[in-house]
């Protein structure tokens, strides 16, 4: 850990000379300089050290979360008091239009080049900063679409590449991929540092997330068939890939993310380390001693009954009113999500979730109560990416491909991806079984009362083990944005994203439970956001894709190339 740290600080002491055009143009004398750091591979290591916080943020760090919990409250899992809107106006700067990374990734693989090292040493590098530079071009090419794509180094004088338009979102992708297909073929995978350095298996697992995206959005978006086959293709290669290698398996859910240490850990790939008194964050106590943003009761409800049937068609199923019964013979993951035996409520529990169910999947009970357990201080380590995730990848992968002219999805697709998440000790779920699109367990077909009649049955049931699976992590989002299905996020429309749990007044006397909003007055549902004008609607598909910031425009414009807004705004 603290060679991690004396890297970090080197590389912060170096970053602004590598980066700046003056550095380029006059060499400072009493500094290291482009001609004096890159000579060893110990300084291309660090180098490399200095794009892991911004892509790999994990817990965040202080009172900044990353991605987990509420990074990506804008979705249908959660149900918070004042709702996240969709984007209304065009931001005059900033909106994530920048391209730093992706000039910082291109300095990198140029400089790698001049590196005294063994080839296999270039290669590898190379293949690091490649899959730097294709991470950002998948977050901007996912944020805005088309996008111009640079492949070396530019300096302020290059004006007609640095205004150049926009470049079509499947040749920038198709670059991306070639940038994976390199990384994959030429990044080591034996590291120094395992589990928290870049090797070949977190450059398969995140080709298997961002191709998965990308393929689904060629089919659902831009109605490409050929182009969602060839990324999709790639996506469940890579998943399989990891899968075939056998290094990773599957242990208790939960310890997956409350871990004081994953080192070691058999189902993590990648991950961040914290450290009490160093680098810390706050997840830990907000699942523990502050108010939440609860799950919608649609997220509650998703999950599976113990028999593998949906709650709709299971006989095990018990019901709504209680948390006894909302909670009992339910899918094991359910109970390792969220507290399965008591309701917070505002009136009640300081510590209350805005639905009554409280998550506490990242909860690590043996430092609750203690000063590192509170405030900014957890230093429990955060999974990067894992191999459920990979499992899911590979399994929407094989079954979207099987709709785009690939092979059909076959049971033994299922049984090396889904049924090897349910066989998870703890969780031991029956096994799904799929005969072309339909699906049963344990020999009894059926199809969920509560299926979108536009989504197979067979994607139905994959999308819903994939929203459990990861649920709290920051994926919902981007799942219903690349299956076109934001709609589902509308609160008028979809009246259970906005309702927690059943709730009788009467049954605590000794509170002041007058502020809850109540679906049948002093009995019923929760409403957490109970003013009508704070509903949030989906009504304009533009917030698929995110608006160019008008500075931008104004700066193309001034040089005499018009950049195109995206549709709508």
């Amino acid at each position: 850990m603290k060679k991690q740290y004396i890297k970090t600080i080197l590389f912060i002491c170096i970053i602004s000379l590598v980066g700046c055009e003056e550095y380029l143009d006059q060499p400072p004398q009493d500094q290291l300089t482009d001609e004096t750091y890159w000579t060893n591979e110990g300084n291309v290591r660090t180098f490399a050290f200095g794009f892991y916080t911004p892509y790999f943020r994990g817990y965040g760090s202080g009172f900044s979360f990353g991605s987990y919990f509420t990074g990506q409250s804008l979705n249908d899992d959660f149900a918070p008091s004042n709702p996240p809107q969709f984007q209304q106006q065009v931001p005059p700067s900033g909106g994530g239009w920048s391209f730093g990374y992706v000039r910082k990734a291109n300095i990198f693989i140029d400089r790698v080049q001049t590196v005294p090292m063994e080839q296999e040493a270039i290669d590898h590098w190379t293949g690091i900063g490649r899959f730097f530079r294709a991470l950002e071009y998948h977050d901007l090419v996912s944020r805005f679409g088309d996008v111009p794509y640079y492949d070396q180094e530019l300096s302020e004088e290059d004006t007609e590449l640095l205004y150049k338009e926009r470049d079509d979102r499947t040749f920038v992708m198709d670059k991306v991929l070639e940038d994976f297909q390199f990384a994959a073929s030429v990044v080591r995978s034996e590291v120094e540092n395992p589990g928290q350095e870049v090797n070949r298996d977190v450059v398969l697992a995140y080709m298997s997330r961002i191709f998965l995206f990308e393929g689904t959005w060629q089919k659902y978006h831009e109605g490409n068939s050929s182009k969602a086959a060839q990324y999709l293709e790639a996506a469940k290669w890579a998943a399989e890939q990891i899968i075939d290698g056998g290094n990773y398996s599957l242990g208790n859910y939960r310890s997956v993310f409350n871990s004081l240490d994953l080192g070691g850990n058999p189902e993590v790939i990648l991950f961040r380390e914290y450290a009490a008194g160093q680098v810390t964050h706050s997840l830990n106590s907000y699942n523990n001693k502050e108010p939440q943003t609860g799950a919608s009761k649609d997220a509650i409800e998703t999950y599976l009954a113990s028999d593998g049937l949906p709650i709709e068609l299971s006989p095990n199923y018990q019901g709504d009113k209680g948390v006894e019964n909302v909670m009992a013979n339910r899918d094991p993951r359910m109970y390792e999500t969220f507290v399965p035996d008591t309701l917070r409520i505002n009136g009640i529990n300081f510590n209350f979730s805005t639905t009554g169910y409280a998550v506490h999947k990242f909860l690590n009970e043996e430092i609750k109560d203690d000063p590192e357990g509170s405030s900014n201080l957890n230093p429990t380590d955060a999974p990067i990416i894992r191999y459920g995730e990979v499992l899911i990848n590979y399994a929407e992968a094989a079954a979207e491909l099987a709709t785009v002219g690939g092979p059909s999805l076959s049971q033994q697709d299922i049984d090396k991806s889904i049924n090897v998440l349910r066989d998870r000790p703890g969780v031991m779920l029956p096994h799904l079984e799929v005969s072309g699109s339909s699906v049963s367990v344990n020999g009894t077909a059926y199809d969920d009362p509560n299926r979108d009649p536009s989504v197979p049955s067979i994607i139905w049931e994959i999308r819903r083990e994939r929203r459990t699976e990861l649920m709290m992590e920051g994926f919902r989002l981007d799942d219903l944005r690349r299956w076109k299905k934001l709609e589902y996020t509308d609160m008028l429309d979809n009246e259970d994203i906005n309702r927690g749990a059943w709730v009788v007044k009467s049954d605590y006397p000794d509170s002041d439970l007058s502020s809850l909003a109540l679906t049948e007055g002093d009995q019923g549902y929760l409403i957490p956001a109970s003013a009508s004008e704070s509903a949030r609607t989906f009504d304009n598909p533009r917030v698929y894709l995110s608006p160019i910031p008008l500075d931008q425009i104004k700066l193309y414009s001034d040089q005499g190339v018009t950049l195109e807004q995206n549709p709508g705004w």
